[in-house]
C-alpha cells in the first residue's frame, strides 16, 4: 500500500461483487447518446449537435477511465475491447491506460516527470524556458487557459516522441498505434458517410473541446504538499459535473479506493467525509463553477513548484508518521 492509501481514513480497496448494472448502463448511455447526437447532426447539421458531441466525448473518456480502472467486469480483454473506439480522438487507450496507472503511484504525485499527470515544473526547468513559453504554462493555471490551451499541450507531448525512431522499435507500441489509427480513419469515414460530418469538424468542434472539458476537472486536483494524501483533492462538485466526471470529483476517495467503482463512491465519501477532508489536510473545494469563475483568468496557482521532498521535508515527515494518528 502506497503512502497516500496508508495515510486515508478509508483504506478498503474491494470492488462491490456482481453484475455492475449501473456501468453497463452507463455504457449503453454513453454510446447511445454519441449515436443520438451524430443523427441530430445528420438531420440538422447543427452547432448544439456539435456541442452535444463534444460533452458526450468527454463523458467518454471519463468512462474509459472506469475501464481502465477494471469495471465492469474482472475480464480486462471486455473492459479494453469497450473502450478502444476512439471517440474522443487522440489517446491510445492502451497509452492512456499506462499513463494514468503510472499516475496512482501516489507518493510521487505532482513530481514533474514521474507522476504523468502532474501539473507543475521544478523551478529551475521552468526559468530555463523562454518568455513566451513561461506565460503559456502560467495561463494554463487558469480556468480559461486549461480549456483553450492545455489540449494544444496534451496533444503535442503525446505525439512529438513519435517523431523518434526509437519510439517505433516497440513491436507493442507499433501495434496500439496502427490499431488506433485504423479505428480512428474507419470512425471518421463511417461518420462523414452517415452523418455528412467532415473529419476536420470532428476534430476540432468536437474531439478539441471535450480534452479541454476532461482537463477542466484536473485544473486543480492536486496540489504540492508533504504528505501524498495531502495532495488529492475532494471537490463537492453539483450532480451534472458529478455525473460528468463519474463522481472522480471525490478524488480523495478514488485515490485510496482506485477499485471502487464510480456509483459507489459518493456513498463512501458522505459516509466518512470528516475524515476525508481531514485526511486530505483540508484540501476541500466546494464545486468546480465557483473555481471556474474565480480563476477565469487568475492563475489558482504557479506552474514552477518545488513538489519533491527536500531533506528536511523527508525528515519532518517521518516524526510526524512517528507521532501517530492524533499528531496534529
Amino acid at each position: 500500500m502506497n503512502s497516500a492509501r496508508r495515510d486515508s481514513p478509508y483504506t478498503t480497496t474491494h470492488a462491490p461483487q456482481g453484475v455492475e448494472w449501473p456501468t453497463w448502463l452507463l455504457i449503453a448511455a454513453v454510446y447511445g447518446s454519441w449515436l443520438a447526437a451524430l443523427g441530430w447532426y445528420a438531420h440538422s447539421a447543427s452547432f448544439w449537435a456539435v456541442a452535444a458531441l463534444a460533452v458526450i466525448a468527454a463523458w467518454y473518456m471519463s468512462l474509459q477511465h472506469e475501464l481502465v480502472h477494471n469495471h465492469p467486469t474482472r475480464h480486462r480483454w471486455l473492459n479494453r475491447a469497450l473502450g478502444l473506439l476512439p471517440i474522443a480522438v487522440w489517446y491510445p487507450f492502451d497509452i492512456y491506460q499506462r499513463s494514468h496507472l503510472a499516475h496512482h503511484r501516489d507518493e510521487r504525485l505532482t513530481y514533474p516527470g514521474q507522476d504523468p499527470e502532474s501539473n507543475y515544473f521544478d523551478p529551475a526547468d521552468f526559468a530555463q524556458r523562454s518568455a513566451p513559453m513561461r506565460a503559456l504554462l502560467v495561463v494554463q493555471r487558469t480556468s480559461l487557459g486549461r480549456f483553450l490551451v492545455t489540449p494544444a499541450f496534451a496533444i503535442f507531448h503525446l505525439l512529438w516522441p513519435l517523431r523518434r525512431a526509437s519510439y517505433w522499435r516497440s513491436r507493442k507500441l507499433r501495434w496500439i498505434w496502427a490499431q488506433h489509427l485504423a479505428l480512428l480513419v474507419a470512425m471518421l469515414e463511417a461518420i462523414e458517410s452517415a452523418t455528412g460530418m467532415s473529419p476536420w469538424t470532428y476534430l476540432l468542434g468536437v474531439s478539441y473541446p471535450c480534452l479541454g472539458l476532461a482537463f477542466m476537472r484536473s485544473l486543480y486536483e492536486h496540489r504540492p504538499a508533504a504528505l501524498p494524501a495531502h495532495r488529492i483533492v475532494v471537490n463537492e462538485a453539483s450532480w451534472p459535473w458529478r455525473l460528468l466526471y463519474l463522481n472522480n470529483n471525490y478524488h480523495a476517495v478514488h485515490h485510496a479506493q482506485p477499485n471502487l467503482p464510480w456509483y459507489a463512491i459518493p456513498q463512501a465519501y458522505w459516509a466518512q467525509r470528516d475524515a476525508f477532508v481531514a485526511g486530505t489536510g483540508g484540501f476541500l473545494v466546494p464545486g468546480y463553477v465557483r473555481l471556474f469563475v474565480r480563476h477565469a483568468v487568475v492563475p489558482i496557482d504557479h506552474p514552477a513548484q518545488a513538489t519533491r521532498p527536500t531533506a528536511a521535508t523527508e525528515a519532518g515527515r517521518t516524526n510526524l508518521r512517528n507521532q501517530g494518528p492524533d499528531a496534529p
